[in-house]
């Protein structure tokens, strides 16, 4: 079985919104890195990154959303995750694996996309 992950984009307003579906590995990890710094070089400092339908991700997963938001705070730009309770197949994998390794409180979390481009909105507690 082949490894897979899908990145979309899109903008709302003024954020751009990847929607990341898939393993986030060792392998495919560098695809979302590349689809990051692409957003950023077009001059995008304001990203969400909805990972609700990721069912799977490792180590060098988390390494990639921790290089991420080191690439937005340097740029003074602002990235906001999507992480649901439950999400993907039975509960947002990517939010149990952040929880376990103690770095979920480094990102602001939105249970969705409208409430992540939502100016009014607070992010969900770690």
């Amino acid at each position: 079985m082949a490894v897979t992950l899908k990145v979309t984009d899109g903008v709302q307003g003024e954020w751009a919104v990847l929607r990341v579906s898939g393993e986030l590995d060792l392998v495919t990890s560098p695809v979302l890195r590349q689809r990051v710094h692409d957003e950023v070089a077009e001059g995008r400092r304001s990203l969400v990154l909805d990972l609700s339908e990721v069912f799977f991700c490792d180590s060098s997963g988390v390494g990639v959303l921790i290089a991420t938001r080191r690439l937005i705070r340097s740029c003074r730009g602002r990235l906001r995750l999507i992480l649901p309770a439950r999400g993907a197949l039975d509960g947002s994998h990517v939010n149990r694996v952040l929880g376990a390794l103690g770095v979920r409180r480094l990102f602001d979390v939105y249970p969705d996309v409208t409430s992540a481009v939502d100016e009014e909105s607070s992010p969900l507690s770690a």
